[in-house]
């Protein structure tokens, strides 16, 4: 499984780990990914999704049909 968000394609950031004497090293900061079933009330089924948790708050917020909208609206 790859370490993307499956609603905004949130991915891992590269950058680097800085040490006291200044020395650098890469880093990957990954992003806050949950595997979730969200009830889609429109297909009267479960659906499950690997998310971000901040996509968990916005899709509390307006909903999986509304957030799709956007999503495939802004492609």
């Amino acid at each position: 499984m790859s370490k993307v968000c499956q609603l905004t394609g949130k991915k891992p950031l590269s950058g680097n780990h800085v040490s006291h004497a200044h020395n650098k090293t890469k880093r990957k900061q990954l992003p806050n990914l949950r595997v979730k079933r969200i009830w889609v009330e429109e297909e009267n089924k479960f659906v499950t999704l690997r998310i971000s948790t901040s996509a968990l708050r916005t899709l509390k917020k307006k909903g999986y049909t509304k957030m799709m909208a956007e999503l495939n609206s802004a492609s």
